[in-house]
């Protein structure tokens, strides 16, 4: 399921959702359930993102000569900067119609359904077949989250409590696999 013809590109995954980790179960603090018990969890996701971003990211940047899938100038970077770009157009227009209609409850659930479905694309783009199954596990968590009756916690939470997981242990596989693999600096 990973690739390891890429290893920068592997620890690079950990990298960014590390952070996305992080993003995640800061934002899930937006409505959580009334016990801190839930809040301390969001915490300890947060801080193990915050963590395995900050490793991640000093083997990549150590190591930034490796072979990566992509290149600038060629035209898997091409796709990837159209896919990234597409995302963030889509998702900021279609969250900004949802908040005007008095939906931005499902701002959330919207953002990590786009975030998901880019992983599909990116998933060809940087031969990383792990990303085709983070793709379908955030789709499922959009889903569920849109899908869930609004009530006293936030669609958010939901996101986040269910996301941030998932971005942390592809995360973690793909950084723990890659960096054994990375050429000695």
């Amino acid at each position: 399921m990973l690739d390891t013809a890429h290893p920068r590109d592997l620890v690079m995954v950990g990298a960014v959702f590390g952070l996305a980790t992080f993003i995640w179960s800061g934002w899930a603090q937006e409505g959580p359930p009334r016990p801190v018990l839930w809040r301390v969890l969001l915490g300890v996701l947060g801080a193990g993102g915050l963590a395995l971003a900050g490793w991640s990211a000093t083997q990549a940047v150590r190591h930034w000569s490796g072979s990566s899938a992509i290149q600038p100038g060629s035209r898997a970077f091409t796709v990837y900067l159209v896919v990234f770009w597409a995302e963030v157009l889509v998702a900021g227009v279609a969250g900004v119609l949802l908040a005007r209609r008095g939906r931005g409850d499902l701002v959330a659930p919207l953002v990590l359904l786009v975030v998901g479905l880019h992983f599909v694309a990116l998933a060809v783009v940087f031969g990383q077949p792990v990303l085709h199954l983070t793709a379908g596990l955030l789709v499922a968590v959009a889903v569920l989250a849109a899908l869930l009756p609004p009530g006293a916690v936030a669609r958010s939470f939901w996101c986040g409590l269910l996301g941030a997981p998932v971005f942390l242990a592809v995360g973690l596989w793909c950084a723990l696999t890659g960096e054994p693999l990375l050429d000695p600096a």
